[in-house]
């Protein structure tokens, strides 16, 4: 194998490189997957498939779990395997989802921008009189406060999702980092009157040891997610049918799930979709239940 692809694979895919004949894509796959297997087979990376804010799903590239929050699917209705565990992440206040057999899920969504889908997946939420987390961008709470409010006043919780949605494992002092975090404290607390509660979550899933180490220090819980699939695209939004099939077929008890209050499809369908989780037998409780 490591003959085919320093003898043959890559001379001839930068032969084609050089002459136009791949697109950009298919080039940029080729020599990723060479790369990825010349870092595996140097250092024996583990390769697994990723999401990156709950951006990808069981068709992402596969890529090296190193920095990036990744999820590697064994069994329908069972928990994946993540690129840490449980125990590992714990030491830094962070979760990927409850250590239970217990059928509870905790909901969450990230908001970066809006564009009318979150009053109706509110809505919904209030409806079932879910408890949801939205992890929300310094710039969503300028834009959008009287939603901000409405969320903290049925009852769900604001996390924080930076405020200019970095590649957080690039940021190597507590001062940059800390920064990200106190302005959207700030924007909350003027949108509000109320203090944010420090929750937490790496936008893209991208981390580092030492920044989940900073967010520890300044008081914060980290969350990943256990579920997610492709619903951020929104000039290509998943089907019903697509959506069901990885939100139902997947869940598993203690999932945390990561939802985008962009996607219409999300705003469509989560009424029928808490209504069929709860025939399912679970309850969706509050995130903040996870940690006590």
């Amino acid at each position: 194998m490591k003959h085919f692809l320093k003898q043959v694979l890559l001379p001839r895919t930068l032969s084609l490189l050089k002459n136009h004949i791949l697109t950009a894509r298919a080039a940029h796959l080729l020599l990723f997957f060479i790369a990825v297997y010349a870092l595996g087979a140097t250092a024996g990376f583990t390769v697994k498939h990723f999401y990156l804010d709950g951006e990808g799903s069981d068709d992402a590239l596969p890529v090296s779990a190193e920095g990036n929050w990744g999820l590697s699917f064994q069994e329908e209705g069972q928990p994946p395997v993540g690129n840490a565990t449980s125990t590992e992440l714990a030491q830094y206040n962070a979760y990927y989802a409850a250590d239970t057999d217990e059928k509870v899920i905790y909901l969450t969504f990230d908001a970066g921008y809006e564009n009318g889908n979150t009053a109706p997946i509110l809505d919904a939420l209030k409806k079932h009189n879910v408890s949801a987390t939205f992890f929300v961008v310094g710039t969503y709470i300028d834009s959008e406060p009287e939603l901000i409010r409405r969320m903290a006043e049925e009852g769900h919780t604001v996390g924080n999702h930076t405020w200019h949605h970095p590649d957080m494992s690039q940021i190597s002092t507590m001062e940059s980092f800390k920064k990200e975090l106190e302005y959207v404290e700030n924007a909350y607390r003027e949108a509000t009157g109320q203090e944010m509660t420090k929750f937490y979550r790496p936008p893209q899933g991208k981390y580092s040891e030492e920044n989940l180490k900073m967010a520890q220090e300044l008081g914060y819980t980290t969350f990943f997610w256990s579920l997610a699939y492709v619903d951020w695209y929104q000039d290509d939004q998943p089907s019903k049918e697509e959506a069901f099939d990885k939100l139902l077929g997947r869940i598993h008890p203690g999932a945390i799930v990561l939802l985008h209050s962009t996607s219409s499809t999300n705003a469509e369908i989560l009424d029928e979709l808490l209504t069929k989780w709860e025939e399912m037998g679970y309850q969706i409780r509050p995130l903040g239940e996870l940690c006590e």
